[in-house]
């Protein structure tokens, strides 16, 4: 049982760092020359209920509660109720975060946030055991190992999801226009994140898909644009850039992204209420791919850092977007470490594209919208059309190729039946090619 004078001592160290703090922040603005708020004389009356209702836990609570917990709880609580990016996290799940932003770490791989009470899934991250299940963005996590998330903090929920590798978790998930919950049960494994991987996909135009931003992804991005140039003999003619289900990561590295694709302008601004947390992020005079056309594919899994890259590039009227709107997380978070290990994860700005846009809770509006379709595949085997080469005896073309070896019917149709978005992309910027020319 807590006796008085403990409360006493507790409830005196809370108001003492209270007071120390607001005093603070009121002395600093009386330098200013501005008179102090109402908001920001001591709330005496909150603390001395903040210390009646702990000391009633402590007292009254059917199990003994630390008084380790009871804080612990209480900052998280004050953190949470800010918004859904706001977040304490102790020394493991600190370091976790700092796993995570150099592409390893131990778990499912997807991203997530909280929403009415449950785990709902911003992008499963590419080649992991998550993606592999079917996990889609957009996906509600009602359950973990038959536990209900409901009342679980997010942190919680993510440190369940993450464990040994070659464990196994069952996760239910309510999806958009199932009829009844599905049960994906998937085994965990050491997430290694490769954000950019680029390919051609026919000869003089490139693609690069780029899954999260890391601190290596505007380095990566580099190295996979000098090789799709030496691949195809030191040019392109356009380039489609993939952000689709990418959940964004580091500013930086966004920053870095556009910058590779702009000559000169502004990227993104950012704007709070402490001085530091107001930036100005211009491009270098310098494009990777010499103006090329460029198409950014984007969707509803498309959030933070990929918005900023995809509203940058659509401002400065650098490439045409195509796909769905996006996520709309325009808000940026920085990590204080706390002298006890731990970090505190604080929303201290929001960012801005280039004319002013704040895309926080409205996302990114394509150029163009495609609608989420998938395409399936015809049986050919009803009707096969005739042409000029099947003809008996026909002519042959008189004249022999000149290196340049086209995309056949059967590729075409492979990339229109595996991913129609990309082929739809692949088209406009092929037409926007032909009319730069």
């Amino acid at each position: 049982m807590l006796n008085k004078k403990s409360i006493f001592i507790l409830s005196l160290g809370i108001m003492l760092g209270v007071f120390m703090g607001t005093c603070g922040s009121v002395f600093a603005d009386r330098d200013n020359g501005e008179a102090a708020t109402d908001s920001e004389t001591l709330p005496f009356e909150d603390l001395r209920t903040f210390t009646e209702i702990f000391g009633r836990i402590k007292r009254d609570y059917v199990e003994p509660v630390s008084d380790k917990k009871l804080l612990e709880d209480a900052i998280r609580g004050m953190l949470s109720g800010l918004d859904p990016h706001s977040a304490y996290l102790v020394a493991d799940e600190y370091q976790e975060l700092k796993e995570g932003t150099t592409g390893q770490f131990g778990g499912l791989g997807i991203e997530v946030t909280m929403e009415n009470g449950f785990i709902k899934v911003v992008s499963p991250i590419d080649d992991t055991p998550a993606q592999r299940a079917g996990i889609k963005a957009g996906d509600l996590i009602v359950k973990l190992d038959e536990k209900p998330v409901k009342g679980m903090s997010l942190n919680d929920a993510v440190k369940t999801m993450r464990g040994e590798p070659g464990s196994k978790i069952a996760l239910t998930v309510v999806r958009e226009g199932a009829e009844a919950p599905l049960k994906l049960t998937i085994t965990r494994d050491i997430i290694k994140v490769k954000s950019v991987k680029s390919r051609m996909l026919e000869k003089n135009y490139g693609y690069v898909r780029i899954s999260s931003f890391q601190s290596g992804t505007g380095d990566n991005l580099e190295e996979a644009l000098a090789a799709l140039k030496k691949e195809n003999g030191g040019n392109l003619k356009g380039l489609i850039l993939d952000l689709r289900n990418n959940p964004g990561g580091v500013l930086e590295a966004a920053v870095k992204v556009s910058d590779a694709f702009l000559r000169n302008g502004l990227i993104v601004y950012t704007e709070g209420r402490i001085e530091n947390s107001e930036m100005r992020f211009n491009a270098a005079p310098d494009d990777f791919i010499n103006d090329a056309p460029m198409v950014v594919l984007i969707n509803a899994g498309s959030a933070s850092a990929s918005e900023i890259v995809a509203g940058a590039l659509q401002d400065q009227k650098r490439a045409i977007i195509m796909g769905e709107k996006s996520f709309g997380k325009g808000s940026v978070q920085t990590i204080l470490p706390t002298s006890n290990g731990a970090a505190v994860k604080l929303t201290t700005a929001r960012y801005y594209t280039p004319s002013g846009r704040s895309i926080q809770a409205e996302g990114i509006e394509p150029d163009i919208t495609l609608a989420h379709v998938k395409l399936e595949s015809l049986d050919k085997a009803a009707f096969t059309p005739v042409k000029e080469a099947d003809l008996s005896g026909h002519l042959k073309n008189g004249k022999t190729t000149n290196g340049n070896t086209p995309v056949s019917d059967k590729d075409k149709e492979a990339l229109e039946i595996q991913d129609y978005s990309l082929y739809e992309a692949l088209n406009l910027l092929k037409g926007i090619s032909i009319l730069k020319k």
